[in-house]
């Protein structure tokens, strides 16, 4: 069969690309900015891209056309799918009929932390001998591809919370039926679909109302938002984690790098890894958990996730010059970046910090998380945030009160400059950004080297 997919360079398109290719497929696909690390990964794998959205990628017709969500009414791929009566199904459709069928899915959900943690549990369960599939929003560095169909029953999948695409306003995560399901957390997101937390919350209910009276929920014992969902009515049974929940860590090391793991009070075994900040040690409870439901011992699941090696673009060391070290990580909502930041901080104590930060996701553009950027910063010594022309809102205006000091840039050329004037040896430069930044990374460590 030859599936044709718009949008196959975003995270989830990409990975379902894989899938598609390993069923024995034809697959190709088109999309509007190609760019690694998604690119590499389907070129590598004989997938064939394309540039826009022209109607011309769709003649010969393809058997189905697989229509991604970043896509609406008025695009020219989409207006000639529907003109011509091609057949089209959504993502999350396509994966639940094609791939997920009669498999025991483990689905990852929450605000934060879907895509490390769906690494961590598929890399869990790799290290247990469970050959696991799995669809990954992001490229485990444990795996180097976002997917794979796997050799067991076992599917473990990134369960998102946005819609799936124009014709099916459902969060992506309803088409999955998990039987184990981690509940990671849950903040105020994707303003541009959602009007208000109450609305996403509702999502998740659909969605814990999917998993079987013989599956599992995880989630955090202290978040009052999903203490809330599960209130709305669970017909399965719950275990939770963190802070007053049947599991929980005790950190042996500020950064989170080493840490105990206690379940009902015994003392199950030490992880120590590279990761650091207490949002991994919160995404390694779920994933202990998780693996447990699967009849992964938290021995085995221990020593699984002492062999973690995380994720690209989450905390990735990618270049060090002249002592300067540069990250490039995903962080795009002010809770992710303080995490980010505080793991960092509490890892590399005094050495420089400098963040730089574009607001690029959608619900950033509409200004939705604006009032918490200032503090998100605190750990920082120095923050420049790019300002496009296109941002909509006064980003200057919004930072102008922040503890740190701050530079407001409207082209990367002046954020290189800026950080070359104030990086020495020993400095750590976090670039964050859910898109390619324009290639800065590569930029920035050319700059450094000069």
């Amino acid at each position: 069969m030859h599936i044709h997919i718009l949008g196959i360079c975003g995270t989830f398109m990409g990975s379902l690309a894989v899938l598609a290719k390993e069923l024995g497929h034809r697959v190709t696909g088109s999309d509007a900015s190609v760019y690694p690390p998604m690119s590499t990964q389907l070129e590598a794998q004989g997938i064939e891209l394309m540039q826009g959205y022209l109607p011309e990628h769709l003649q010969p017709a393809p058997d189905l056309v697989v229509i991604g969500n970043a896509l609406s009414r008025g695009n020219p791929a989409v207006e000639y799918v529907l003109n011509q009566g091609l057949p089209y199904v959504s993502g999350p459709q396509w994966l639940a009929d094609h791939v997920l069928q009669g498999r025991w899915v483990l689905g990852v959900a929450g605000t934060h932390g879907k895509t490390t943690t769906t690494s961590m549990l598929a890399w869990v369960l790799e290290h247990a001998g469970m050959s696991p599939g799995f669809l990954i929003g992001g490229v485990p560095q444990n795996f180097g591809v976002s997917a794979r169909l796997g050799g067991t029953p076992f599917f473990v999948v990134e369960a998102d919370e946005y819609d799936s695409a124009f014709f099916d306003k459902r969060s992506k995560f309803v088409h999955y039926r998990p039987r184990t399901a981690i509940l990671n957390n849950l903040e105020f997101d994707h303003a541009d679909i959602f009007p208000d937390l109450a609305a996403i919350e509702r999502q998740f209910h659909h969605l814990v109302r999917t998993v079987p009276g013989e599956g599992l929920i995880i989630h955090p014992q202290a978040e009052e938002a999903l203490a809330r969902v599960i209130k709305m009515g669970c017909w399965t049974p719950v275990q939770t984690t963190g802070a007053g929940g049947q599991w929980q860590a005790r950190l042996l090391s500020e950064d989170g790098s080493r840490f105990e793991v206690v379940f009902d009070g015994k003392v199950e075994g030490t992880v120590e890894w590279e990761l650091t900040g207490q949002h991994n040690v919160a995404n390694a409870l779920a994933t202990l958990v998780a693996a447990r439901h699967v009849g992964v011992v938290p021995e085995l699941g221990i020593a699984g996730l002492s062999s973690f090696k995380s994720v690209k673009r989450r905390m990735e060391k990618v270049a060090e010059v002249k002592g300067v070290t540069i990250y490039d990580d995903f962080a795009h909502h002010p809770t992710a970046i303080a995490t980010t930041l505080d793991g960092l901080r509490k890892r590399v104590g005094d050495a420089p910090v400098i963040a730089v930060i574009e607001p690029r996701s959608n619900s950033m553009k509409l200004g939705a998380h604006r009032d918490g950027l200032p503090d998100s910063v605190v750990q920082a010594d120095q923050v420049f945030w790019y300002a496009p022309a296109n941002l909509g809102w006064d980003l200057a205006a919004t930072v102008a009160g922040s503890k740190v000091p701050t530079q407001v840039c409207d082209s990367l050329e002046s954020i290189i400059e800026g950080v070359k004037a104030h990086a020495v040896p020993g400095t750590q430069v976090v670039i964050m950004s859910n898109g390619g930044f324009g290639g800065l990374h590569g930029k920035l460590a050319e700059a450094l080297a000069e």
